[in-house]
This record gives C-alpha cells, sequence and structure tokens, in this order.
C-alpha cells in the first residue's frame, strides 16, 4: 500500500477501516498507519481518529484523517443528530416482542482543517465516513454458518439486507444534517465529504447525501448540493471496487459547489484491483487492498485481517481514502516548510485526484 500513499501525494488523506495495535504497557494505537505513511509526504503527520471512551483507538475499522495541516477542531458522531433506529424483527428466532434497537457500528469523523494561514478562518470541513456495507445484518436464529453467510430462509436474508440498508441511510441522514448545520452557520462552508460509501451514484444514501436539486425540487437549496467530483472520470475507469466481474462505483468524494472554482481533476488507481467475489478474495490471496485510492473528494477503506506489527500492509482494512489538493503558482501559499502550494485532498482507495483550494 506504501507506493499507493506516495502516489497520492496527499497533504489530507482520509482512511478508513484501519485496525489499532497494542504494546506491552501501552494503549493501542495506529502503529501500523504510522509506519505505512513513513517515507511518504504524510510521515510523521498528526493523526485525527475516531476513538472509544477511553480515548485509544477502537480495535478495528478507525476513521482517520491524516495531515500536516493545523487541524482546529475535529469530532465523531454516532446517533447525535440522528436517533438510533429501532425495528420489530419479523423472522427472528423467537420473534421480537417489540422494537429493538438496530445497532450502528461506525461513527463519522469530522474535522475543520486551517489550509491558509495567510487568511485566517478559511476552514475546510472534511468529513469522512465508511456507511453500513450491503452485507445482510444477523437476525436472532437464521443464521446457519456465520463464516460462509449460509442463511436458513430467503425472507430472513432480505429482512437482514433490510436492516443493513436502514443503518446506511441512518448513517446517511446524519452526515446530511450535519452538512445543513455546518451551512446554516456559515453559508460560505467549504466541505467534502469522502470515504466508503458502501453505495453506487444512483442510490438514496448518494443522493442523500448529494440533495439534489431534481430531488427536493426546490431551487433555494441549491448552494447546499454537494457535487461527486468523479463525475470527470471516464466511465470506463470510474469504479472503486470490482466484484463479480463488474465495477462498482462505491467510493465517493463529494464538495460543495463554491470548491469547483478551484478543482482541477480526479484520478482513481483501479489498476491493480482484483475480484473481491468470494472465490478469489481470501486475504492469502490479495492481502492488499481491495478497493483503490481515489482524490479530490473520494475515499473508501474495506476490511482487513487482525493486524499484526510491524506488517503495516496487512493491518490496514482493505481501503484508504483522503483527500488531495492540486499544485499552484509557486510560493502562492505555504503549506509546507518546503514548498508553495494548495492543499491537495486526496483518497486512498486506489486513486488520486486534485483540487486547487486558491482564493
Amino acid at each position: 500500500m506504501k507506493p499507493q500513499v506516495t502516489r497520492l501525494r496527499a497533504d489530507i488523506a482520509c482512511f478508513q477501516e484501519v485496525h489499532g495495535q497494542e504494546r506491552p504497557g501501552q494503549p493501542r494505537a495506529l502503529l501500523a498507519l504510522k509506519e505505512l505513511l513513513a517515507g511518504t509526504n504524510l510521515d510523521g503527520a498528526p493523526l485525527v481518529s475516531t476513538k472509544p471512551e477511553n480515548d485509544a483507538v477502537f480495535d478495528l475499522r478507525n476513521l482517520v484523517i491524516a495531515t500536516h495541516l493545523p487541524v482546529i477542531k475535529h469530532q465523531q458522531l454516532k446517533n447525535d443528530l440522528v436517533a438510533e433506529p429501532r425495528y420489530q424483527r419479523l423472522t427472528a428466532a423467537p420473534p421480537d416482542p417489540e422494537p429493538v434497537v438496530i445497532g450502528i457500528e461506525r461513527p463519522i469523523l469530522h474535522a475543520q482543517i486551517d489550509i491558509d494561514h495567510s487568511e485566517p478562518g478559511r476552514l475546510l470541513h472534511v468529513i469522512t465516513v465508511h456507511l453500513k456495507s450491503k452485507i445482510p445484518s444477523e437476525i436472532p436464529g437464521q443464521v446457519i454458518d456465520p463464516q460462509k453467510g449460509i442463511w436458513r430462509a430467503a425472507d430472513s436474508w432480505a429482512e437482514g439486507s433490510f436492516l443493513s440498508s436502514m443503518k446506511r441511510m441512518s448513517q446517511a441522514l446524519e452526515v446530511r444534517r450535519l452538512i445543513d448545520q455546518i451551512l446554516d452557520d456559515d453559508p460560505d462552508a467549504r466541505i467534502v465529504v469522502a470515504g466508503d460509501f458502501n453505495a453506487e451514484p444512483e442510490e438514496v444514501p448518494v443522493l442523500a447525501l448529494c440533495g439534489n436539486v431534481e430531488d427536493t425540487n426546490n431551487g433555494d437549496l441549491a448552494t447546499r448540493v454537494l457535487v461527486p467530483i468523479e463525475h470527470t472520470i471516464p466511465n470506463e475507469a470510474r469504479y472503486t471496487l470490482f466484484h463479480h466481474g463488474r465495477g462498482q462505483m462505491i467510493d465517493h468524494m463529494l464538495v460543495t459547489r463554491n470548491l469547483l472554482a478551484h478543482y482541477r481533476g480526479s484520478e482513481i488507481h483501479n489498476e491493480i484491483l482484483h475480484d473481491d467475489s468470494p472465490a478469489f478474495a481470501t486475504d492469502s490471496k490479495h492481502p492488499e487492498s481491495d478497493q483503490p485510492p481515489s482524490s479530490p473528494p473520494s475515499t473508501s477503506t474495506e476490511p482487513a485481517a487482525p493486524a499484526r506489527v510491524p506488517a503495516a500492509s496487512a493491518e490496514l482494512r482493505s481501503r484508504v481514502s483522503g483527500a488531495v489538493l492540486a499544485p499552484s503558482r509557486a510560493g502562492h501559499r505555504r503549506l509546507h516548510p518546503s514548498c508553495g502550494r494548495r492543499p491537495r485532498l486526496s483518497s486512498s482507495h486506489g486513486g488520486r485526484g486534485e483540487a486547487d483550494l486558491g482564493r
């Protein structure tokens, strides 16, 4: 994975599904990720991540933002802007006597990053997400073999898929509410939402986050629309997951319209992306990511085997993502001590893009 991260040349990188590691007598930390970033332009960069209440990091599947730029403020959200969904499972054995909480596994990570010291207050809001996968959620008594995913009945599999879609939409709604909250406070806010959406562009979670006027039928909301920047990539190269022989675009970068004035292009590094179907997807065959990196707005990460340090590439869940900003006139803005350039947003699922966030 290190060559992919190096290729991104990102000033801001968003990662999903990053495992934590332990050292004797020390709290769990992102040791494998730090090792992966060593020797890249993000070597030694501070890491902002999701955390449990004990202030370490989660064992598995952390969201992480890596950048040398000043992070002014950050927060994680999980059912802070949306109530926990409840549902009475119909096929559970025994049946639920009343609606139960349908738990959301992963929080959302939001950071406010200062990308311009010469103009205080010019913050970039970076929101990285990993929405619930399409793998059906477990229904009590209905999974014969969890390892092989064998279900007892088709209707229980369907109900499990329904629960997963409920979780995915609950997360998407919370992100959309966060976006609107930010825009209520600052109508000119610059926002990037990047990560693994587990949904293609025409699916409801992505549409909910975009808030297109064609869907709301309200022209007054046009300035609140988020734009998927992958639309500038040729259709034949526009995929971040390869499943059963078909490319799928499930990792995205969405940006507010005011960033389009500085947008220069996107790339998805999917040249060595393998088919993640069961026959091909074992970690022994493909220990690297099953989704490529992408940039200016676009991201993702999938699961990998539990990690052991220092095998960094095997310890990061399969997809990485981030945000990259493109080079500008020399000396125009010093984002790094050694070079004058505008920030690059980059997404590490196998691709990379450029967005110029100058004036």
